[in-house]
């Protein structure tokens, strides 16, 4: 304060406008937000051989399934020191991640991967960059068409139809006639939202008592979840089954429903993803609040693994690989924390 009071208005003026303001750094003003990873920052790197840039458009970072993906992809990653990737977060705006594909293109990169905000918009910028002769892994969600190299992921409407299945059969063991579902689906226009719908009204099928009293966007988040499930309990307070398209979006629903008084021992709480991790699908199963949820692998090892034939071995991949699933419960649920590495 002394020091301050020595300086001239004129000075403090000066010195003011020099300093950045918060908010107004980088993060605001560049295209892409990307963290590399691998060869140009590993001291293992190989001396004069031949590197490979990939770049990662990541739909967003705010659900954890996807940082475990961009997680275990940078793990993979670091295995081979000859591989670069450049990682940017679309942060669930489609505009945003279009710009971080044509960045990726002024870059030069050697090899697209993208799990995209949504299918429409992300279609024509994923055929720029096969067009140009440059390999596109096109992981977990889809686009349309087929200008693409690859795909890799779960089949989430065979996910979807085995939730729908559980509920079915729950509800005919516990004689819920009828059986009323809310069901919190991820972002509108994603195509994991639309074919774990579908394969959910698919498993349900089974059983003519069971019907979807309500079905809500929650865009795959928690914290936009916990006011639609509020919403959804209040008009439906003696509703049977809650079905999150995710784990995050089912937890928050269990939130709402100790808020309202509900009482949880009566109604069945179904996720999916199954991240073996402390806060995880697989744990909360385990601690008894998720009653079942399914394991939704991030196929960021894989990508790795097919980005390496694609780019070393000239191999041709197939147009498609299908990850495999696993229904977790709570027998079985502590078994397969530790068979997916939980900690």
């Amino acid at each position: 304060m002394i020091a301050m009071q020595r300086c001239t208005l004129t000075l403090f003026l000066a010195l003011l406008a020099a300093l950045p303001l918060p908010g107004c750094g980088p993060r605001e003003t560049t295209t892409t937000t990307s963290t590399t990873v691998g060869g140009s920052t590993d001291t293992g790197a190989p001396a004069g051989g031949k590197t490979y840039l990939i770049g990662m458009s990541q739909a967003n970072k705010g659900e954890p399934w996807r940082q475990a993906m961009n997680d275990q992809l940078a793990a993979a990653a670091k295995q081979h020191p000859e591989l670069n990737v450049v990682f940017a977060d679309a942060a669930q705006n489609n505009t945003k991640q279009v710009a971080d594909v044509e960045n990726f293109l002024q870059q030069k990169i050697d090899l697209l991967i993208i799990s995209p905000n949504e299918a429409a918009p992300l279609t024509d910028v994923v055929a720029k960059v096969h067009q140009q002769g440059i390999p596109v892994i096109v992981l977990d969600r889809k686009v349309n068409g087929e200008a693409y190299t690859m795909w890799i992921g779960a089949n989430n409407r065979e996910i979807g139809q085995k939730a729908g299945e559980y509920v079915a059969a729950w509800a005919e063991k516990n004689g819920r006639k009828p059986c009323n579902v809310l069901e919190l689906r991820g972002l509108e226009g994603s195509t994991p939202a639309k074919e774990r719908g579908d394969g959910f009204r698919a498993g349900i099928a089974k059983n003519a008592s069971v019907k979807i009293a309500a079905s809500q966007n929650a865009d795959w988040l928690r914290e936009k979840a916990v006011p639609v499930s509020q919403s959804m309990l209040t008009a439906h307070p003696k509703a049977d089954v809650v079905y999150g398209h995710n784990d995050p979006m089912a937890e928050a629903a269990i939130i709402s429903a100790q808020n309202a008084s509900v009482d949880l021992d009566r109604v069945l709480f179904v996720g999916i993803d199954a991240l073996p991790t402390p806060d995880g699908g697989i744990k909360s199963v385990m601690d008894g609040r998720l009653d079942v949820t399914y394991v939704y692998p991030t196929g960021g090892a894989e990508a790795v693994e097919w980005a390496l034939k694609i780019l070393k071995d000239g191999v041709k991949p197939p147009r498609e690989v299908v990850l495999k699933t696993q229904e977790v419960t709570s027998a079985n649920a502590a078994d397969l924390y530790t068979k997916y590495g939980g900690k």
